[in-house]
């Protein structure tokens, strides 16, 4: 998956709301439905930020664990309240990459992206 393909899957609906600002979203393969494919674990305050949490192949796992859910609820908690100067200093030093929509000519820039 590509990083457009990415982005556009997480601007779209959500499959399940976990709680705590983590979110469940079915990813497509290519030329396939959702229902086999990939699923990814973001943190997402809406409107404002996605941070991918995790991703992985229906097929190698049904889904997570409680105690890795309280863990990205922890780990939410910390991403979604970072002030937009210290997500530019995290992107800059390379700890967090950022995904720009399509066409917003932001190159790496840190914006409200994914």
């Amino acid at each position: 998956m590509d990083d457009a393909e990415l982005w556009r899957a997480v601007n779209g609906d959500y499959d399940a709301d976990l709680g705590g600002g983590i979110f469940k979203f079915r990813l497509a393969r290519r030329g396939e439905g959702t229902s086999g494919g990939a699923r990814a674990i973001v943190a997402m305050k809406a409107g404002q930020r996605v941070v991918l949490m995790f991703g992985f192949e229906k097929k190698d796992r049904a889904n997570i664990q409680a105690d890795e859910l309280r863990a990205f609820r922890k780990a939410a908690r910390i991403y979604l309240g970072y002030s937009e100067v210290e997500l530019t200093v995290i992107v800059r030093e390379r700890s967090l990459l950022e995904i720009v929509g399509p066409g917003t000519g932001r190159g790496e820039e840190h914006g409200k992206g994914v």
